[in-house]
């Protein structure tokens, strides 16, 4: 049996022990504490000072002038309520521009997510020169919107195009391309997929990259081709990256605004509206008409659209990451428990 003498207790006016007196920190030392503690705030503090002086306060202020009709001579306004909502959800032309919007940005996304995903495939092979390649997907990005209206708008003429001429080749009828609707915007369309495909593609490739390649070569010794490694091993393992590309796109195409506006020489949307977008139909109101409570009206409309959409594929992308990392687990699980019973084996042997 162990016995724990108790400790001598300290007489009364005794001086304390040099190791139980406080400890006096000098000014460097203090100032080193605090440095610790206030630096990590001080490096990130830039990036939040510049958000709220140009990005937090315009958004509060285009807030305060959708609610007023406001003059921006004087830099007043009259308050009007939810007024300047109701005119903007009455007009025929916003329900016109919304759908412009989401039919462009449908034509556009589905084909640009699928291309991206098949050029990241072919870039993620041992292709010679494969950085030369991979460069190159990144030069349309680069090149500036008004360039890519004008590149366009001379494939895309109605008369004397590039397109039509190659349609006319072949037999087929030339089509109206600033007419149709529709044809206005799948032209639209595949100038927002020349620009923005490459650089998806970059984002995609880099999550392939990130794989382990010893997936692909069990797959390999247990009989499975390059497509059934694909669906198998490639896809599952993009869901986070691809949700993320997805959120971006989406984003992105709501906002549309470049391609619609240099379609054509005028830049109003066309003669009936075929192309006129939520950003256009935005600009000609604050610029054309001068009236900005209607146009911030109209910014917070589509800003409500878009948190909608991005809620819900934030939603969706919880849900694939928890599942992504329940299958991680589970994988980990049966790692141990193949590496316990393979032990167990060597161990019988023995």
């Amino acid at each position: 049996m162990t016995v724990t003498e108790p400790r001598p207790k300290t007489r009364a006016g005794a001086p304390t022990p040099p190791h139980r007196q406080p400890r006096v920190l000098s000014f460097s030392q203090r100032l080193s504490k605090w440095d610790l503690k206030v630096s990590p705030y001080l490096y990130i503090s830039p990036f939040f000072i510049t958000f709220a002086v140009v990005g937090l306060f315009p958004i509060i202020y285009t807030a305060i002038i959708s609610f007023m009709d406001w003059d921006l001579i004087r830099g007043s306004g009259t308050f009007v309520g939810f007024d300047q909502y109701i005119w903007i959800l009455s007009q025929p032309h916003f329900w016109t521009a919304l759908r412009n919007t989401f039919s462009i940005f449908l034509l556009a996304t589905i084909p640009q997510i699928i291309l991206a995903i098949f050029i990241a495939s072919v870039l993620d092979r041992n292709l010679r020169a494969k950085t030369f390649w991979r460069m190159s997907v990144l030069v349309p990005f680069v090149v500036a919107p008004v360039a890519v209206g004008l590149i366009f708008n001379a494939i895309f003429a109605d008369q004397s195009g590039l397109a039509n001429a190659w349609l006319q080749a072949f037999g087929l009828s030339a089509i109206p391309w600033h007419v149709d609707p529709f044809w206005s915007h799948v032209a639209i369309a595949t100038m927002v997929n020349y620009r923005w495909t490459g650089y998806n593609a970059l984002i995609l490739l880099a999550a392939m990259q990130a794989v382990n390649r010893d997936y692909y070569e069990a797959a390999t010794v247990d009989g499975a081709g390059p497509i059934r490694q694909f669906f198998s091993i490639t896809l599952p393992s993009l869901k986070p990256t691809l949700i993320f590309v997805i959120i971006t796109a989406t984003i992105g195409g709501l906002q549309i605004f470049d391609e619609p506006r240099v379609f054509d020489q005028f830049g109003r949307g066309g003669a009936a509206q075929q192309w006129l977008t939520i950003t256009l139909y935005l600009y000609q109101i604050g610029w054309g008409q001068w009236n900005f409570g209607r146009a911030a009206a109209m910014a917070w409309i589509l800003f409500i659209i878009i948190l909608g959409i991005g809620l819900l594929n934030l939603l969706i992308t919880r849900t694939l990451v928890r599942d992504e990392g329940l299958r991680s687990e589970i994988s980990k699980r049966q790692a141990k428990e193949l590496a316990r019973a393979a032990k167990k084996d060597v161990e019988a042997k023995r």
